[in-house]
């Protein structure tokens, strides 16, 4: 259950001509005039192209479509004007944020760490936390995982539990656990051990029979906690009674909602005996395929309602940074006069460092280009046609800045329809100002073992991992005990109280750790790691701790 960033980049190549998009800030300005000179001025610029958008005490704005700052001012020049300046692009700004860098070379904190406050409590490995992952496998050429404390089941059907069948897995164990040592990223739970059950290959499927025996797994091998990043319609009674039985032996399952964006239960989310989990942005917004069913089943007379049946808590899901196999995923770097900035990679492997050379719109070459990083503005012409000029002007690398708010996501055209070969980048507007002022500036695309997934999916480990984080700290709590605890301290977001996208709201570790030390482990006042009864499963510690 994921959408892949890369489907992001495929659909931008629909939009790769930039004059499709939303004009930039700087052909749009404030005009400063006094009132009583107000209708003269207004009544200028219209005749000049220009259309009014603000009308306020002391000013207006105006967009002039298509033309420089500098042309506005000299069509502006009148005595009864005081200023003309450009109307600089305001947006709401991101809550939260990945960390900037290359993770090849240094530690990245993915936004949905800061989000869920897992940067906030200290991991206990001492506590015996072991989470199963039920999904494509895990790729042992990532290094960024405490092999040491991987297991897994080999199954003669899908092979090798540490040999990927496809990226998914690999992505989902490093959100769950990627260790704390240096390099690539930093998963909830840093260094949790796992245990791998492969029940998909490449092809993408498996079945519900398969899933309760990987439950099987996951208690013979002494897992606490069970995420499952997968799912499908109907539901059945021997996979049900397999995720009830690892929850009452003190277990915790979670699984996706799914990425429908429709309000269809998917199982096995959809199990009373399992947590459903959601996905939110960087921007506590829900994710538009987030699927949202109702916590209602039955009709008339037999309807029941029962919140364990739809979605109970969300985190991050949305382009989550996470860990892939060595060499499948593509990323991006940019630095500016030394400083990192967010980026996409376009095309063509390579490094380009150098002095910078602004070319506008990129429309023609010119020869001051030449042994420079062109910076360029999007518009006009496509993305490809952009980067050849700077490459025909001897250009040896090219970051285009988006006209609009956001990234840029593009692609220079599939196959022998791109002609270039210089490293080439997407930046975002709202660095514009900053890219231009870099006299310097590098840009990297490579192979990585760190990329982007979005979907349920990742939202599913991102909760798994802060359960393990909090339950290290609480060792002696159920399952269903930090099941509750998480939803009790979630943070609000959608509607005001508890609704159908967000359940409870977005997961918040540091307040699920104060809440179970204040209160122990049933919620009850009293403090500390009781390990009190709760509803649900009454044995603590998880599975391998109980019959």
């Amino acid at each position: 259950m994921k959408h892949n960033k890369l489907s992001v980049i495929a659909a931008a190549t629909l939009l790769a001509m930039g004059f499709t998009a939303a004009a930039s800030a700087s052909d749009r300005v404030i005009i400063k005039v006094d009132n009583s000179k107000k209708g003269v001025v207004k009544a200028l610029a219209k005749q000049l192209g220009g259309e009014i958008k603000v009308d306020a005490d002391g000013f207006v704005a105006a967009q002039f479509s298509g033309k420089s700052l500098s042309e506005i001012k000299g069509l502006l020049n009148n005595p009864h004007i005081e200023l003309v300046e450009e109307d600089m692009l305001r947006k709401p700004m991101a809550i939260y944020a990945d960390d900037l860098g290359n993770p090849m070379t240094e530690q990245l904190t993915p936004y949905a760490v800061y989000q869920s406050q897992a940067n906030l409590v200290n991991f206990n490995a001492g506590a015996g936390m072991k989470v199963c992952v039920i999904d494509s496998g895990l790729d042992r050429s990532n290094i960024d995982f405490n092999w040491g404390n991987i297991t897994g089941d080999n199954d003669s059907g899908t092979g090798r539990w540490d040999v990927n069948g496809g990226p998914h897995g690999t992505h989902v164990a490093g959100t769950v656990g990627a260790a704390d040592n240096g390099v690539g990223v930093i998963g909830m739970a840093p260094g949790v051990a796992m245990h791998i059950i492969k029940v998909f290959n490449a092809e993408g499927w498996g079945y519900s029979s398969d899933l309760a025996y990987a439950a099987q797994k996951c208690t013979a091998a002494g897992a606490n906690i069970i995420t499952m990043s997968l799912g499908g319609g109907g539901a059945n009674s021997t996979e049900s009674n397999a995720f009830a039985t690892f929850t009452n032996n003190g277990g915790l399952v979670l699984a996706a909602a799914g990425n429908d964006g429709n309000n269809v239960r998917s199982y096995p989310a959809g199990y009373p005996s399992v947590m459903m989990i959601g996905a939110n942005d960087a921007d506590n917004n829900i994710a538009d395929f987030s699927q949202f069913p109702s916590c209602t089943s039955g009709k008339g007379k037999n309807a029941t309602t029962d919140e364990k049946i739809c979605v109970e808590v969300t985190a991050g899901g949305v382009d989550t940074l996470s860990t892939y196999p060595a060499d499948m995923a593509t990323s991006s770097s940019l630095y500016a006069a030394g400083t990192a900035f967010a980026s996409s990679a376009m095309e063509n492997a390579g490094t380009a460092s150098g002095n910078t050379y602004f070319m506008g719109q990129a429309t023609s070459t010119n020869s001051a280009a030449a042994g420079k990083v062109c910076v360029i503005d999007r518009g006009t012409i496509s993305f490809h046609d952009k980067v050849k000029n700077c490459e025909n002007s001897g250009g040896i690398g090219a970051v285009i800045i988006n006209n609009e708010a956001g990234m840029l996501y593009g692609t220079l055209g599939e196959g022998s329809a791109n002609t270039t070969s210089i490293p080439a980048v997407g930046a975002a507007l709202e660095d514009r100002t900053l890219l231009l002022a870099a006299a310097t500036m590098s840009v990297t695309i490579e192979g990585s073992d760190y990329g982007y997934m979005s979907g349920t999916s990742m939202a599913t480990p991102a909760v798994a991992g802060v359960a393990a984080l909090v339950w290290s700290n609480f060792p002696s709590c159920s399952g269903t005990e930090i099941r509750n605890a998480l939803k009790a301290t979630a943070q609000d977001a959608g509607a005001v109280g508890k609704d159908v996208y967000f359940g409870y709201g977005i997961v918040k570790a540091k307040a699920a750790y104060d809440y179970l030390s204040a209160n122990g482990c049933s919620g009850a006042s009293g403090g500390g790691d009781t390990g009190g009864g709760g509803g649900g499963g009454s044995c603590k510690g998880g599975p391998k701790q109980c019959g």
